[in-house]
């Protein structure tokens, strides 16, 4: 039941983060696939820090690694606009920024505003 909770919840990310930031166009956005090593840095509040793998597929932002004690969804435009939106134990983050062939960096923030901060990301793979 937890694993399906986890594809339902991803799911829903997933239909909010295309009516903010619209969807993928096909070819361009692929230029961002890959594996990214993700860095988020707290600079606001008690939150921690965490590194983590993340996957691009065809535009769309997916877990790299099957752990189900997190969901991660987004999505990255043609121009490499992304926002992605991270959730474990009842606590969300929502994440934008930029990326490029092979870095990218952006903010975010906490739902609740309890914890702000920066990411940064490479590429991988």
């Amino acid at each position: 039941m937890r694993k399906l909770g986890g594809i339902l919840a991803a799911a829903t990310v997933a239909a909010v983060l295309v009516a903010i930031a619209g969807t993928p166009s096909d070819a361009a956005s692929r230029a961002f696939d890959g594996l990214w090593s993700v860095s988020i840095f707290t600079r606001q509040g008690p939150c921690s820090s965490y590194r983590y793998p993340a996957r691009i597929i065809g535009g769309r932002v997916v877990q790299a690694e099957p752990d189900f004690t997190y969901q991660l969804a987004g999505i990255v435009n043609s121009a490499g606009a992304i926002v992605v939106q991270v959730s474990s134990g009842g606590q969300s983050a929502t994440g934008r920024g930029r990326l490029n062939r092979t870095r990218g960096a952006g903010t975010w923030t906490a739902a609740g505003g309890q914890c702000s901060g920066a990411w940064n990301a490479e590429r991988r793979g």
